[in-house]
Order: C-alpha cells, then sequence, then structure tokens
C-alpha cells in the first residue's frame, strides 16, 4: 500500500486479475458535501483523462472500474519500475531512445489537449518492452493552452535536473525532439519559449524571496 497526499494505491486481485485499487479517501477537516464533491469529480475527471490518453494510443493503465462516489478507481497494474529508479542503470543511447518516446507520447497527450499535470519521471513506469506508461494523471486536466502545455514541459525538465542532473541536458533534447516530431517545429518553439519564460519567473520570484531575506536580516542589524 502506498499513501499518498490525495489517495492510496492498493495492489490487489479484481475478477482474478492483478489491479491497482486507487482510493481517494475522505479528508476530515474539509466540509463534508464539499469533500464528497471533490471526490466524486476528482475520480471521474482522471479517469476521463486516461480513457482519451488510451483512445489516443499513449500507454497508460487501463481503467477497469470506477466508483465516484466512494472515490475509486480500479486500474490495469502495469509490472515495471518506475522510471526515475533505473535511469542511472541504462546505457545512456538506450535512455535517449526511451526519452524520444517519451516525448512522442507527451506531444500526443498535448495534440489532444491533455495535460499530464506532474509529468515527472517518478510518474513513468518502464516495461519489459522498453515500453514507458505514464501513471498517475490526479493533477492533470484537459486543456490546448500554450501556458498549461509549458508547465508540462517545465516540469519534465525540472524533474530530469533534479534527479538525473549528469545526463539532463540531452534526455531533455531527446525528449523535444520525439514532441517536435508529433507538434512540429513551430509549436515546438513556442513551447520552448514558455518554458523559458516560466524558468525567468521562477527565478524573479527566487531571487525576490532572498532579497526580502537580505532586507530583513539587515533591518534586524540596525
Amino acid at each position: 500500500m502506498n499513501i499518498g497526499a490525495e489517495a492510496a494505491l492498493i495492489r490487489g486481485k479484481w475478477l482474478e486479475e492483478e489491479v491497482i485499487f486507487k482510493l481517494r479517501y475522505p479528508k476530515l477537516y474539509r466540509n463534508t458535501i464539499l469533500d464528497l464533491h471533490l471526490r466524486k469529480t476528482r475520480t471521474s475527471h482522471e479517469a476521463k483523462l486516461l480513457s482519451e490518453a488510451k483512445f489516443n494510443g499513449v500507454p497508460v493503465p487501463s481503467v477497469l472500474f470506477i466508483n465516484p462516489e466512494a472515490g475509486l478507481l480500479i486500474l490495469e497494474y502495469v509490472k515495471g519500475p518506475k522510471l526515475r529508479d533505473i535511469i542511472d542503470h541504462i546505457k545512456l543511447s538506450e535512455c535517449l531512445e526511451i526519452f524520444i518516446k517519451i516525448g512522442k507520447n507527451v506531444g500526443i497527450l498535448h495534440l489532444n489537449g491533455i495535460i499530464h499535470g506532474d509529468l515527472t519521471t517518478s510518474n513513468m513506469l518502464l516495461t519489459e518492452k522498453n515500453e514507458v506508461f505514464f501513471i498517475d494523471f490526479g493533477l492533470g486536466e484537459f486543456s490546448n493552452e500554450v501556458e498549461k502545455q509549458g508547465v508540462d514541459i517545465h516540469l519534465m525538465l525540472r524533474a530530469l535536473e533534479s534527479t538525473h542532473p549528469s545526463h539532463a541536458r540531452r534526455l531533455f533534447e531527446a525528449f523535444i525532439k520525439g514532441y517536435s516530431s508529433v507538434r512540429g517545429e513551430e509549436w515546438k518553439e513556442k513551447i520552448l519559449n514558455k518554458v523559458r519564460e516560466i524558468r525567468m519567473r521562477g527565478r524573479y520570484i527566487s531571487e525576490r524571496r532572498e532579497s526580502h531575506k537580505q532586507s530583513k536580516g539587515f533591518n534586524n542589524l540596525s
């Protein structure tokens, strides 16, 4: 069992098949009616995102059963480690091929207005056939906005920089190669410009926070 901030993931059996039960449990600090509404809508929304992604050929777990009122999704169990945990144990040439495929599939998601919402190597499983499955669409949404698609790509870049810094640049380049093969060069440039803009925003906020801390420290000395 894995208990996250929003849901518990439980591996088990359903109709003789190995599955994952994803249960959005009640939050006692929330109003009961609001809590039920949020769990119901988020469960239904995630099921729609997964179904739409699968319909468009992106490897995601199949939705086998849904009970929105209970906040329950029963998902296909996909066997394989998280990509985050094995990147450093795979040849770089193989990793680059994997990330081209990842980029293509993210391109397909975005082309069809699907935002993953937490696009990191922690939410990707690598199967024995070297196929990458995308999991956990709990923060996802439907949108064609360049801003939201740019945030998805920025999260991917940040994840690579923080968890796989030695190969981050080359892996991201492979990712973008796959992405642009689906979205085209013009959209690729638009997205990369948005990623640069998002990074600049982050630096600006960090600098403001640092400046504020230094200012407080200086005032404390006076």
